[in-house]
């Protein structure tokens, strides 16, 4: 998520630093930043010059200083409340008191989240959908203490990069996943019970409800260990009983079948990575 939010900032003209504690992994996810602009560009949905001039706004550090002089920070590490709010405490170390702080979470509380943070007044959801770089909506979603500057900084930013905003409440899952993950169980339950193939319930999904993705194919695309700890932050902030975790998930995520990143889930793979064109 976090190298596909770096392409959206990039491609929309923002200055972009894109930090992984793992100096490896933050040059890693620049090069796959560039591969996806010549990919772009080879398909004609982008212009060798734009390309060029996005690849030159961005760049890696595994440094958290380095974002110093931030406006925005984006977080998109995994859903954990624990991890996501040491991060919080780390930017309010070294990030100015004027910068938004920003989560990707798609189930966690921003309220809980902000609660890491000395300004909590500067801390608020914003959760682009996976493929960040192929979709266009963002939640956005403003904690109890959120004030009205971050809330309009927020929404600007997004209409500036090109993406569509909705406003949501601090609630569990929001909106989105408030369907897609129930959805996604259900339909592992159905290969789960010998209902399907996976084939036939993203066929009738696509074909039938209009969807661009099966939901298999989503959790393949997604990961399949990411719907595992969805499902687990999910249930224990609901205890709706359509968000537990089904059992064939946890097999799969146990034997390495984490969907396209790994080759194989509910689909095989020739190659690895979750970067579409």
């Amino acid at each position: 998520m976090g190298t596909g939010i770096a392409i959206v900032a990039a491609r929309g003209g923002a200055s972009t630093w894109l930090y992984d504690v793992n100096a490896e992994r933050a040059r890693s996810a620049v090069s796959e930043v560039c591969g996806f602009l010549m990919r772009s560009v080879k398909l004609g949905r982008l212009s060798a010059q734009a390309a060029q001039a996005a690849k030159a706004r961005i760049q890696s550090t595994s440094r958290i200083a380095d974002l110093s002089r931030a406006d925005l920070v984006i977080e998109a590490v995994y859903e954990d409340v624990g991890v996501k709010s040491a991060l919080v405490r780390e930017l309010d170390a070294v990030i100015r008191e004027e910068a938004v702080i920003a989560s990707n979470t798609s189930t966690l509380s921003i309220t809980r989240l902000a609660s890491a943070s000395r300004l909590p007044q500067r801390v608020i959801g914003m959760h682009f959908c996976l493929p960040a770089q192929l979709m266009k909506l963002v939640e956005v979603t403003p904690g109890l203490l959120t004030d009205a500057r971050t809330l309009g900084i927020a929404e600007t930013c997004c209409r500036a990069l090109g993406q569509i905003t909705v406003r949501t409440k601090d609630t569990p899952g929001f909106i989105l996943n408030r369907f897609v993950i129930p959805m996604n169980n259900d339909a592992i339950r159905l290969v789960e019970r010998g209902v399907a193939a996976p084939e036939d319930i993203d066929l009738a999904a696509r074909k039938a409800l209009g969807y661009p993705l099966g939901p298999l194919q989503l959790v393949d695309l997604v990961g399949l260990d990411t719907q595992l700890r969805l499902c687990e932050a999910f249930y224990e902030a609901t205890r709706d009983p359509r968000h537990v975790c089904p059992p064939l998930l946890r097999q799969m995520v146990a034997a390495g079948h984490l969907g396209k990143k790994s080759g194989r889930g509910f689909y095989r793979y020739a190659s690895t990575g979750t970067f579409g064109s």
